[in-house]
């Protein structure tokens, strides 16, 4: 009889493979008797290679090695070799379909995720918009493995580092250590669409409103990109004891490794708020075109941090890119810096007292 071994897929984007965390974790912690094979693209390693003993990565390079039908056929004839027992798609794209429908042909036993895109439809409707919450990203990957035959029993996932934090000694000098007296602040202003951004100047008099508060406060600087390069020398140069992250980190398990010991992220809906989520790291979290009834709010982070103004029109979009029908991005521009200040400010006032 094979043993029994799970083979996940997830591709992309960044932010929807690292909600599978939570989930990949509280699968192997269920049943440690079963192998489990995540698959996805090389930048995925950091979030599962030590997920848990019973769990491996496998990536595969769909730009180059395994581009186009011959390439997932060549994937594919790999994947086989490995005597799997269960296929999980994760993501039910063109190339994960493909790869299931080989699978499905061979027999084996396979499920896939199920995206409510009806739902969704109505969610973002411009008329009878029906605004409720839709399964989030979390439970439709868990049914999948519920329709494979393994429920998963308890969802208690912490983070992927120990209740401590990630080594702070891996990080370069200019990070750590940190005092008793800081506050360690992350600010990841930026997203994939403008309907996903906060405006700059807004995010700046954020900044400053809290460092204002907290004087002892250093602020992270989270974000790589054209628009991080032009926007973050120009923020450290205003302000006082602000890092830019991508300047002096090398990769994104140094990244993950000082998001643990941040005392909140300030973030859109982004891939770095589900980067903090994983790290056990309060998010408040800033909402325009999207909307958290959608499924993508971080892994157990407080709707009470969600920041988003309610508008007739929002949310127009699951992934923010659309084109604002309204032309102004009210949805951002409205937000206030003194409500996202007063989420800081309530994060780390609780974190205070908590721990006196």
């Amino acid at each position: 009889m094979k043993k029994e071994h799970i083979l996940i897929i997830r591709f992309s984007a960044l932010g929807d493979v690292v909600m599978a965390v939570p989930v990949v974790y509280s699968l192997a912690m269920t049943y440690p008797h079963v192998r489990i094979t995540v698959l996805s693209r090389p930048f995925a390693r950091v979030f599962f290679e030590d997920l848990a003993p019973n769990v491996n990565f496998m990536e595969a390079d769909l730009k180059k090695e395994y581009r186009g039908v011959r390439g997932l056929n060549k994937l594919y004839r790999r994947l086989a070799a490995k005597n799997f027992t269960a296929v999980a798609d994760l993501h039910n794209v063109l190339r994960s379909e493909y790869l299931r429908m080989r699978f499905n042909l061979s027999q084996y036993n396979v499920a896939h995720i199920n995206k409510h895109r009806k739902a969704r439809k109505m969610l973002i409707a411009k008329e009878n918009k029906i605004l409720q919450q839709l399964p989030t990203s979390f439970q439709n990957y868990a049914d999948v493995f519920k329709k494979l035959g393994y429920p998963i029993k308890d969802m208690s996932f912490g983070s992927i580092f120990p209740p401590e934090g990630g080594n702070i000694n891996l990080l370069p000098a200019i990070i750590g250590p940190k005092n008793n007296f800081e506050q360690w602040i992350g600010i990841a202003p930026f997203a994939a669409h403008n309907g996903k951004i906060y405006p700059t100047e807004k995010m700046l008099e954020t900044i400053k409103m809290t460092k204002a508060e907290y004087p002892h406060a250093r602020f992270f600087l989270f974000g790589r990109g054209q628009r991080e390069d032009n926007t973050f020398p120009k923020w450290c140069e205003e302000v006082e004891d602000c890092v830019n992250v991508g300047a002096h980190l090398e990769n994104m398990q140094q990244e993950l490794i000082l998001m643990s010991h941040l005392d909140v992220m300030v973030s859109m809906d982004s891939a770095n708020m589900h980067m903090a989520s994983i790290t056990d790291t309060p998010v408040v979290s800033i909402w325009g075109a999207t909307h958290p009834y959608a499924g993508f709010m971080g892994w157990k982070q407080d709707a009470a941090n969600a920041i988003q103004e309610d508008l007739p029109c929002r949310p127009c979009s699951i992934y923010g890119n659309k084109p604002c029908a309204r032309g102004d991005f009210a949805c951002m521009t409205g937000i206030a810096p003194q409500r996202i200040f007063d989420r800081i400010k309530s994060v780390i006032d609780g974190k205070t007292t908590a721990a006196e």
